[in-house]
């Protein structure tokens, strides 16, 4: 660790580096947004592959692994350290701040402090790991933020898996996510895609289940237009007479999501090749 203590207080060399832990590749989102606000910063990232996941592990091992990478981040100097893992933000962050004595952040009250800002209607969906579920550390502190709010929790143990061997374009997590789709049907929501599809790509997953499950579709190849352009979106909602009012964009880009809104779609980015941040986003408005 760099600094030095001044009158009682911890004063940090501004020039070393920020450490970022998780339990896998996951947290490189984090590491990532970090790069993105504040980008003169350096950033030591720790993935602790050789024991993922965290979320079937008991929280004694859970504290005893963020101390060990704690320990390593200390000896490469860094002035702050970020538990981009959920489930250790869950189960070990308070514990560890009052050991180490540095400063030590993590994902969980940032997580729910966005959600309860942006929900529309309080109901809020909660999915994670096993133990991030049972530690309802996620719950309690949406609760005290807006104890009018309704967390609805599940444990998803398989996404993990799925993030951590990439398999983001997999028949596997095509699978999954039609899981989630018929949960969508059945509820009687219409679900349409908009994308930048080439057609390589759409003949890969067209004969895939997912495409049985939605309403409708306009894919960039076919229309000539792409997104974050007005045209293909004004195409999607001519052609299935959509209201923009009623419906909801979710999208990976800001840019995209900035065209839904000048035309009246409320619109949620979710994260990257994290599947997780999709199925999030349509619990919390309450679609799943």
């Amino acid at each position: 660790m760099t600094g030095y203590r001044e009158e009682n207080k911890l004063i940090m060399d501004k020039n070393a580096p920020i450490g970022v832990f998780d339990s896998g590749v996951g947290g490189l989102t984090v590491a990532r947004e970090i790069m993105r606000q504040i980008p003169n910063e350096r950033i030591v990232y720790f993935g602790d592959t050789a024991r993922v996941p965290y979320g079937s592990k008991s929280k004694d091992n859970i504290i005893k692994f963020s101390r060990q990478i704690i320990r390593f981040l200390q000896t490469e100097n860094v002035k702050a350290i970020v538990i981009a893992c959920n489930t250790a933000s869950a189960l070990a962050l308070d514990e560890m701040q009052q050991e180490f004595d540095l400063p030590i952040l993590g994902v969980v009250k940032p997580g729910a402090k966005v959600a309860v800002e942006t929900t529309a209607n309080k109901r809020i969906g909660l999915i994670g790991t096993e133990a991030n579920i049972r530690s309802g550390v996620y719950t309690r502190y949406i609760k005290s933020l807006d104890d009018e709010a309704k967390v609805f929790e599940k444990a998803c143990p398989l996404f993990v898996p799925l993030v951590e061997e990439g398999w983001l374009h997999d028949d596997i997590t095509l699978q999954v996510a039609s899981r989630y789709l018929e949960e969508l049907k059945e509820k009687d929501y219409k679900i349409y895609l908009l994308s930048n599809i080439n057609s390589h790509t759409y003949n890969h997953i067209k004969d895939n289940k997912l495409f049985n499950l939605v309403d409708g579709y306009v894919f960039s190849y076919i229309e000539h237009q792409v997104k974050p352009y007005v045209g293909i979106y004004n195409t999607l909602l001519e052609r299935y007479k959509l209201i923009p009012q009623e419906c909801l964009f979710i999208d990976d880009n800001i840019k995209n999501i900035k065209t839904a809104n000048e035309l009246g779609i409320q619109g949620k980015k979710v994260i990257p090749d994290n599947f997780e941040s999709v199925v999030q986003t349509l619990k919390e408005y309450n679609i799943l």
